[in-house]
């Protein structure tokens, strides 16, 4: 039997849709608050995260170096206020992308400063933490000379006479989704086609997603019901990657003159990479 193949060119991104996606443009180094910047300790008083202009949260680890009235509190032995001290002494306040934070800071006065009782293997639980939906540090840090340092008002419920805490613009953002209808396309055939395949064209960075559903129906006005292989709305056709085919079932997709299809596009979880899509081609047969 005949085959026809049926090109449909356009490009289709998650930047039509919701903005642009990629790496990060250039800004200041820091992304703590410049209001809520400050940790607490009852000997030496504020710990300032903002101004020095450096303090940075990552997915990964904290770096640069925080002021106090014991001087710089060094984060990451690569971004020291010496700057690289690493091949001396390797150190950094790590995270593990969820906010947990672990590991040492360091001070020339006071010493080590452990982000984590499992780090410092202390048989007293405790743990500085980014709250991964508003930025917020809790929790404590601990130093063996001037004790507990606490990153929030919150611990120790001092709120209602000192507000502070330390704060930060990272977080945790999650995958974007972002979706497109295509217009009617007709066939020409009165009595009705198979709908065999439907491949895309483009490139799909890892960790994103392209996908499909499929409306047909004898009539050029509808109705149109999407569906995925097994006829509901909440699965989809997802071709391994770009130029592979998906085959499509047939039957919910059979005699039918008239097709058109929803394309759904997923960021990755971090909301730097996006797919694209350059082209969508559907087979069919008489």
């Amino acid at each position: 039997m005949e085959k026809t193949t049926i090109k449909f060119i356009g490009l289709i991104s998650l930047i039509g849709f919701i903005g642009f996606i990629g790496p990060s443009v250039a800004q200041a180094a820091t992304n703590i608050d410049a209001t809520y910047k400050w940790a607490w300790n009852d000997t030496i008083g504020w710990i300032d995260f903002y101004s020095t202009g450096n303090v940075n949260v990552s997915s990964t680890q904290l770096s640069g170096y925080a002021s106090s009235s014991v001087g710089f509190i060094a984060l990451d032995c690569a971004t020291s206020p010496n700057g690289d001290i690493c091949a001396t002494s390797n150190f950094k306040v790590s995270n593990d992308g969820n906010g947990n934070l672990t590991g040492w800071a360091y001070n020339d006065a006071i010493g080590w400063i452990s982000f984590d009782s499992g780090t410092a293997s202390s048989s007293y639980a405790y743990q500085v933490t980014v709250n991964t939906s508003t930025g917020d540090f809790s929790g404590w840090a601990w130093n063996d000379i001037v004790g507990w340092i606490s990153f929030n008002c919150l611990q120790p419920n001092i709120c209602a006479t000192s507000n502070y805490k330390v704060k930060t613009s990272w977080v945790v953002l999650g995958a974007l989704t972002a979706d497109l209808t295509s217009s009617v396309f007709d066939t020409g055939v009165s009595t009705g086609v198979a709908i065999n395949t439907i491949m895309w064209q483009g490139n799909q960075p890892s960790g994103t997603s392209v996908k499909f559903q499929i409306a047909s129906s004898a009539s050029s006005t509808g109705p149109w019901s999407y569906f995925g292989p097994d006829g509901s709305n909440t699965t989809y056709y997802q071709p391994t990657g770009d130029n592979v085919p998906s085959q499509i079932n047939l039957a919910y997709h059979n005699n039918h003159r008239y097709f058109r299809y929803k394309i759904f596009l997923t960021s990755n979880a971090g909301q730097t990479l996006s797919p694209r899509v350059d082209d969508v081609i559907i087979n069919w047969s008489p």
